[in-house]
C-alpha cells in the first residue's frame, strides 16, 4: 500500500476556455477507501474525474497518484498506472461481444499470463456476463451494460476505480445491487471515487464524502456525518 493518499488534487482549477469549472480543489483519497463527490448538475463532477484522467488539463495546481505527479500526462500512461474508469451511460463497446469488451479493458496490460485470473475475478462478481459471453454487448439490459462496464474496468486491474454516475438510468432494484458490488469490490481491495448525484446511495457505502458546488468544494467529512449535515438533507438527501 502507499504512504500517505492514493489519490490528491492540490488547489486544482480548470477551465473550457474562459469559462472557470473547477477552483482551487483539494482533494485526498486513502487506500482501500470509497470516496463519493456529490453535487448537482454541472458542478463540475464529471470534470474532476477528466482532469485526473488527464481529459482536462488544471490550469493552476496539481494531481499526484501513489505520491507522483500525473497532470500533464497522456491519458494512456495514466491507466497504465493504475486508474480506470466506470463511465457516466457505461459507454460499452454496442458491436463488440461481451467477451471483447472484457478483453478491451485489459488493453493496455503487459502482464497477459494474469488475465485468466482477473476474468475469472469478473465472472464471480457478476455471473450474468459469463452466460452472455458471446453475445453483442448493445443487446444487453441496462443493468447488465452497468455490469460489463464496471467489469470491464477490472480488467485492467486498478488500485483506483473512478466511478461516473453509476445508478444513471438503472431502475432502483438495479441500482441498490449495482452499490452492493460496488461495495463487493472495495472488500476486494480497490480503492473507489465515486461521483454521483444519489447521495442517500453513495453515502450509505463510502467512507467519506465531498460536495461540489460551481466548482468549489464547499463540504467535506465522513459519510455518517455528511448524512446527519442539516445543509446536506434539504440540498441533497430530499429531507
Amino acid at each position: 500500500m502507499t504512504e500517505g493518499p492514493l489519490l490528491k488534487l492540490t488547489g486544482v482549477s480548470t477551465c473550457y476556455g474562459a469559462i472557470p469549472i473547477l477552483q482551487d480543489i483539494d482533494i485526498e483519497i486513502q487506500p482501500g477507501e470509497i470516496v463519493c463527490l456529490l453535487g448537482g448538475n454541472a458542478s463540475g463532477k464529471s470534470t474532476t474525474l477528466k482532469t485526473i484522467l488527464g481529459l482536462v488539463r488544471p490550469a493552476q495546481g496539481t494531481v499526484e497518484f501513489a505520491g507522483e505527479r500525473i497532470d500533464g500526462l497522456p491519458t494512456g500512461h495514466i491507466v497504465a498506472r493504475g486508474i480506470s474508469i466506470v463511465p457516466e451511460n457505461r459507454r460499452i463497446f454496442p458491436d463488440m461481444s461481451v467477451l471483447e469488451n472484457l478483453e478491451m479493458g485489459a488493453y493496455l496490460r503487459r502482464d497477459r499470463g494474469a488475465l485468466a485470473e482477473d476474468m475469472e475475478r469478473v465472472f464471480g462478481l457478476f455471473p450474468r456476463l459469463k452466460e452472455r459471453l458471446r453475445q453483442a454487448g448493445g443487446t444487453l439490459s441496462g443493468g447488465e451494460q452497468q455490469m460489463l462496464a464496471m467489469g470491464r474496468a477490472l480488467m485492467s486491474r486498478p488500485r483506483l476505480l473512478l466511478m461516473d454516475e453509476p445508478s444513471m438510468g438503472l431502475a432502483p432494484v438495479l441500482v441498490e445491487r449495482s452499490f452492493e458490488l460496488i461495495q463487493q469490490i472495495n472488500r476486494q481491495g480497490t480503492t473507489i471515487f465515486m461521483v454521483e448525484q444519489n447521495a442517500n446511495m453513495a453515502l450509505s457505502i463510502a467512507h467519506r464524502g465531498y460536495v461540489l458546488q460551481t466548482g468549489r468544494i464547499v463540504l467535506t467529512d465522513s459519510a455518517a456525518n455528511l448524512l446527519a449535515n442539516e445543509m446536506m438533507r434539504s440540498a441533497y438527501l430530499g429531507d
